[in-house]
């Protein structure tokens, strides 16, 4: 029987070769094939992450791992242990008024396959969905304010998963900068360095 490790990184040989989305700009990103209790879910590869081969590889990965520094997580540790998956994987494109475009409903539905297929396979202990697109894959919500913070309990494909969201943490956005959005990241930030299978990949001790 194959491992899921082999699984994992057959899966996402499949992921590079998708083609569904026409108005996309390629290549395919993903992560390290992380076999992970833990999944972080982004929106969507900027302009620059298809040149670098890897997620959050610009500006607001540097603001993304400089919070997970803060919980004592440097960029390379996490990107070997957690596994980075993302709503749509490949750049949706400049929005004609101003930043990237937002993948279409399509866009996400085409994706959601695979997506789906990493959480059948990982079967995660955390999700941690990073900006709203995400975040509306698993939560229903109104506001930033009223996710951001907390530890939800959801079932995903019949499993009960914990969710942990945190803001996108785009240099355009001042969400994450002000108050409540500062206190409720860094209430997200504990949330995650908390949680028991944070702690395991880690090498922490349980509480």
């Amino acid at each position: 029987m194959a491992s899921r490790l082999q699984l994992l990184v057959e899966h996402q040989a499949r992921l590079r070769a998708c083609r569904r989305c026409p108005d996309v700009l390629g290549p395919v990103v993903v992560g390290e094939p992380a076999v992970s209790p833990v999944i972080q879910v982004g929106q969507a590869p900027g302009a620059r992450e298809g040149e670098f081969g890897r997620p959050f590889a610009w500006t607001a990965g540097k603001t993304l791992f400089g919070w997970y520094q803060r919980i004592g997580v440097a960029e390379a540790d996490f990107r070997q242990r957690v596994y980075m998956a993302a709503v749509c994987r490949c750049f949706p494109g400049k929005n004609p008024r101003g930043g990237d475009r937002l993948p279409s409903d399509d866009e996400v539905g085409n994706c959601a396959a695979w997506l789906a297929a990493e959480m059948d396979l990982l079967r995660p202990a955390l999700v941690i969905p990073v900006g709203k697109l995400a975040m509306q894959q698993f939560l229903a919500f109104a506001r930033l304010t009223d996710v951001v913070g907390e530890l939800h309990r959801v079932s995903l494909h019949g499993r009960a998963v914990d969710v942990v969201p945190l803001p996108h943490p785009s240099g355009a956005s001042t969400w994450h900068r002000v108050e409540p959005g500062k206190a409720l990241l860094q209430d997200a930030l504990t949330l995650i360095a908390d949680h028991p299978a944070w702690r395991r990949l880690f090498d922490r001790p349980v509480r």
